[in-house]
């Protein structure tokens, strides 16, 4: 569980990336759980794009990836989610106590 100054420091460094990955139609499929899970392990922190197209609520798509994932939500703003989850193997981002 993140604490609020957590949070913020995720949110100033998500601020300054673009999102690389998009839940579209399909909603949220095994390959695309995968795809995410990749993507946590290698940066920490990912940005989605929610399409408008998408079933799902971006709120919904973000709880039910948090559990799939076991990742932390950082915020949900319009149809964007970001997401965090510590590194096993190369730790990048050292969050403030």
């Amino acid at each position: 569980m993140l604490t609020g100054k957590q949070r913020a420091y995720l949110r100033a460094i998500a601020n300054r990336t673009e999102a690389l990955y998009i839940c579209g139609k399909g909603g949220i499929s095994e390959n695309l759980i995968k795809t995410f899970s990749d993507g946590l392990e290698s940066r920490e922190i990912i940005k989605i794009t929610v399409l408008e197209t998408c079933p799902d609520t971006p709120r919904e798509v973000c709880a039910a990836l948090c559990e799939a994932l076991s990742a932390d939500p950082v915020q949900v703003i319009g149809r964007k989610i970001v997401l965090y989850r510590e590194s096993r193997d190369n730790r990048k981002i050292e969050l403030p106590k």
